[in-house]
């Protein structure tokens, strides 16, 4: 990397301002075999489903002698795309556990175990014949991309330093939109969208999984949880030594931040997902946030818009053969705002971001309602891109890192555990709901999102701080000011320290 430096004030010495390449490689080996499976097996699905359908009643009559009914071939392809949901759930619990008991990295190398088996168990149910194995291959699957979501985050967010960790927890973001687009594009018909490419097409999760086997184990575990722990002191600063240079100050100043940490947080044990809801007031603040971000990320209306896409360009006069290729433009759309987010998250802040993204999605879906209701055809293409930039500039990248920055260590996993339960529950109700939603309210569906939206934004606004260029021991000590009230003192000390905090988180 071009060896840029920021000059601190308090020592007038220089850092390093943009990450070193072994970070910047280390996102990208963390990222193919995590979030970037999410988005893949979410989209490449869509591609194979008249061939599955296929499938699924050739077997029926070879093993019945009777053609498979239209509402049991509903019921069994509904239940091969659902079962992805509760896997992810699994997996979010799964994904906590591990990186207690064999750290972030030692949790996403296992679970490239997972993804073998779901490719081997997917790969085998077309030639035996056994549509069992499809079913049991996208559970497997869920679980793997449920424990990716959880540890990925993690393991980033624990290893970049503050003024960088916005940016490069970004990666999570890129790498599952990026998925998203690598599932349309291979999905195409003159790529693997034919018939007889079907069982490789929704096997080939193992790609990722063998590049991500072959590349990070050359990277080293998470220092924090090295030192906080493990209590592994000189496995830290060597891991720190790789992640940020073994002479620049970066190092110097992460493990001093992570040494104030282990003092404050000495006495705690890492805590469970149900213990995060009973400690009294110190977390509830944190907690809120997270499901609120969560739910409301997931009922924003993101799926409505792909779901309306479709009509959008058949309406716009696109040929319904070419519109497989349009569709291309709004995973590219979605990857490029991704990658503007990472550039932006650390000069604008999480704040920003988040509110503004809430705020024009609210904006968009009354629009949409409009189009589609007075058939605009150009208004509505023009709204749903919009939507998709809003989305991925605010809720799309920024609630993973605000779910890392909110809390300390021994609470993250847990954190992690239950974000991860409130996105798969909600992502589950919404598949399940959307097609009565759509089916009784029509264009006036975006309505309902633009509720959610506009209710979100507020919150926002009205609640959250700004944590850019935090460390989690001030973002910590924010919140508990706010859920205890003012800290300790002489009132003139009191008034003083409220002020200054306020200043600091909203700026």
């Amino acid at each position: 990397m071009e060896d840029q430096a920021l000059l601190l004030p308090e020592n007038k010495q220089t850092i390093r301002k943009g990450p070193t390449w072994t970070l910047l490689l280390c996102v990208c080996a963390a990222g193919i075999g995590g979030t970037f499976q999410y988005g893949y097996n979410v989209s490449v699905i869509n591609a194979p489903t008249e061939h599955i359908q296929g499938f699924l009643n050739a077997t029926w009559w070879e093993r019945y002698g009777v053609p498979l009914q239209p509402d049991f071939l509903t019921f069994l392809w509904s239940v091969v795309a659902s079962v992805f949901s509760l896997g992810g759930l699994c997996g979010a619990h799964l994904g906590g556990a591990l990186a207690v008991r064999i750290g972030r990295k030692g949790a996403l190398l296992a679970n490239n175990g997972i993804a073998l088996l779901a490719s081997l168990s997917m790969g085998l149910s077309f030639p035996t014949g056994l549509y069992e194995l499809l079913i049991l291959g996208r559970f497997l699957i869920g679980i793997n991309t449920g424990v990716g979501l959880c540890v990925q985050p993690m393991y980033i967010g624990e290893s970049a330093p503050k003024h960088l960790r916005g940016a490069l927890a970004m990666g999570s973001s890129i790498f599952l939109t990026g998925g998203i687009l690598t599932g349309q594009v291979v999905g195409l018909r003159e790529l693997l969208g034919g018939p007889a490419y079907a069982p490789f097409l929704i096997s080939s999760c193992w790609i990722p999984a063998v590049i991500q086997l072959l590349t990070l184990p050359w990277f080293p575990e998470s220092p924090r949880f090295l030192f906080l722990d493990r209590k592994q002191e000189e496995k830290c600063l060597k891991a720190l030594r790789s992640f940020h240079g073994g002479r620049g100050l970066v190092g110097h100043l992460e493990m001093e931040d992570i040494r104030r940490e282990g003092s404050a947080t000495s006495s705690s044990a890492i805590l469970r997902p149900w213990q995060l809801f009973s400690r009294g007031r110190g977390l509830r603040w944190q907690v809120l946030f997270i499901v609120l971000l969560t739910c409301g990320q997931q009922l924003s209306g993101i799926n409505a818009i792909y779901f309306y896409v479709g009509s959008v360009f058949e309406q716009a006069g696109i040929p319904k053969e070419k519109i497989p290729y349009a569709t291309l433009g709004t995973g590219a759309c979605e990857c490029l705002t991704a990658l503007t987010c990472g550039f932006l998250v650390e000069s604008m802040g999480r704040r920003a971001l988040i509110l503004g993204g809430y705020t024009l999605m609210t904006v968009w879906c009354g629009l949409m309602t409009v189009s589609l209701t007075f058939q605009v055809p150009y208004l509505s293409m023009t709204c749903l891109f919009a939507f998709i930039l809003s989305f991925g500039l605010g809720p799309g990248g920024v609630t993973n890192i605000l779910t890392m920055e909110l809390f300390t260590q021994e609470a993250r996993p847990a954190a992690y555990m239950i974000a991860g339960s409130v996105s798969w529950i909600s992502f589950f109700t919404i598949g399940m709901l959307f097609p009565f939603i759509v089916g009784g309210l029509g264009p006036f569906c975006f309505l309902v999102f633009l509720g959610v939206c506009g209710l979100v934004s507020l919150f926002l606004f009205l609640f959250l701080p700004e944590t850019k260029g935090r460390s989690f021991l001030e973002i910590q000590a924010f919140f508990r000011q706010r859920s205890y009230g003012k800290p300790e003192g002489r009132a003139e000390h009191k008034d003083s320290e409220t002020s200054r905090l306020r200043k600091e988180f909203f700026p």
